[in-house]
């Protein structure tokens, strides 16, 4: 039954996107705001097909600052946050990398919509353009939008925060908004089956300007992560359990 919905869901969402952003390509003539609204209703439009055939829901937790500009730095496990993060933000200015700009129509969306494409094998070149981008970004009074560990990392997985998120941190001087997220649980990294359950989303505290690039990191990974053992306790369990082993 599991695969079934999951087919179900996946007719859906390819082909509404297709629509979507074949059928609304005009627009890639209007303002950038337009792009960004496009990107707003396509998330809304995922999560309700996911509950709608998958029987995926969601639970936000914390504040959300949509009042003030700010850097979201966000736990990516899997396609899901990337969706309902546009929708659920308002839209903000998304940092991704350079690939997915180059898909046909919803790459050039995403270019249109303001997203900042990262070539992650261009090293310091790639972080100096960044620091400019996320400037005109702020100067433009929009807050952005980040994964600090640069990839989907699957539950349970231990990966590097990257030191992307500290360059827009000290370029732009935002306060920085860390999310935590359990999506990966109902919808895996590139995996097809979608497993009906609740996604929970923790934003915390903001990290507020001015610390060091060693302060800032370690704290930045340390509220995610503790907030992840909280979100996926039996995870937390295991991993305890397999250091005392070691």
């Amino acid at each position: 039954m599991i695969l079934l919905r999951s087919l179900l869901f996946n007719i859906f969402f390819y082909v509404g996107t297709a629509i979507l952003v074949i059928g609304c390509s005009p627009l890639l003539l209007a303002p950038q705001r337009v792009a960004s609204l496009l990107g707003m209703f396509w998330g809304a439009y995922t999560n309700f097909i996911l509950w709608l055939f998958c029987g995926i829901t969601h639970k936000i937790r914390g504040e959300t600052y949509l009042d003030e500009q700010v850097i979201y730095a966000a736990k990516h496990q899997s396609a899901w946050e990337t969706m309902h993060l546009c929708w659920r933000l308002n839209g903000p200015v998304i940092i991704l990398k350079k690939e997915l700009i180059m898909i046909p129509f919803a790459g050039w969306f995403m270019a249109r919509s303001g997203a900042i494409a990262v070539d992650r094998n261009a090293g310091m070149k790639a972080l100096k353009k960044l620091k400019q981008d996320a400037i005109a970004a702020k100067d433009m009074g929009r807050s952005l939008q980040i994964y600090p560990q640069g990839t989907r990392v699957a539950p349970g997985v231990k990966a590097d925060y990257q030191i992307g998120v500290y360059t827009i941190y000290e370029a732009t001087g935002l306060p920085v908004v860390p999310i935590a997220l359990n999506s990966g649980e109902c919808w895996g990294p590139r995996s097809f089956a979608k497993i009906p359950g609740k996604i929970d989303v923790s934003f915390l505290p903001k990290i507020e300007p001015g610390l060091s690039r060693k302060a800032f990191m370690a704290r930045l990974e340390d509220v995610i992560e503790t907030e992840m053992g909280r979100l996926t306790p039996a995870q937390s369990e295991a991993k305890k359990a397999d250091q005392n082993k070691s």
